[in-house]
């Protein structure tokens, strides 16, 4: 599937922002101010100017609408949830170059507050996927002690793990370990250590 790097950067900040709510981190990662800010670096959101705790709470606001967008089981209902956060973002579609980038669209109004900056931007980049026919790469984790969102972006959408190498290589290995055990041989660590590195 094809995403260009904008829209890539997107899908990266809403997952990353539904994965700091308490459900999935364990805490709230987005508490304080502090955390916002750490947020932002993290994800290189452009024309962010000063937060204060009224970003948080709307910035947790539009969290809990793209959890939503993640939980949907269907075209219609995702689209109306991402037509109405859209909407009253005030979305305003404009070309930029900024930070050494190369042509591309923002949709946030110039001096949009963060939570306008995320609803127009990534409501956009879950909304191309929409219209390609890709909202079921919008998944979460398929360990059972992990509920981390992720968007798949293999080209047979077999994604199953937020990440294969801890994730996935865990249930590999317990797979791999409970089988051993049905078949009433002993774990040896060298075997263990080979399956966790394939």
């Amino acid at each position: 599937m094809l995403i260009n790097h904008d829209t890539r950067c997107a899908l990266d900040s809403v997952v990353d922002l539904i994965n700091t709510a308490p459900a999935i981190a364990g805490r709230e990662a987005l508490a304080e101010v502090a955390d916002l800010r750490a947020f932002v670096e993290r994800n290189k959101v452009s024309e962010i100017g000063r937060l204060d705790r009224h970003d948080v709470t709307a910035v947790q606001a539009v969290r809990t609408r793209f959890t939503e967008v993640f939980a949907t089981t269907d075209d219609a209902t995702a689209a109306t949830l991402l037509n109405a956060m859209v909407a009253e973002a005030g979305t305003t579609p404009r070309l930029t170059d900024h930070d050494g980038y190369d042509w591309h669209v923002h949709y946030f109004a110039p001096g949009a507050s963060l939570s306008d900056h995320l609803a127009a931007d990534c409501g956009m980049a879950l909304a191309f996927l929409i219209v390609a026919g890709e909202r079921e790469r919008l998944r979460r984790c398929d360990a059972p002690d992990c509920r981390h969102a992720f968007v798949d972006l293999s080209r047979n959408r077999s994604r199953r793990y937020c990440d294969s190498r801890t994730c996935g290589n865990r249930l590999h290995v317990a797979a791999y370990r409970a089988r051993r055990r049905e078949a009433g041989e002993t774990g040896e660590t060298g075997a263990d250590e080979a399956v966790a590195a394939s």
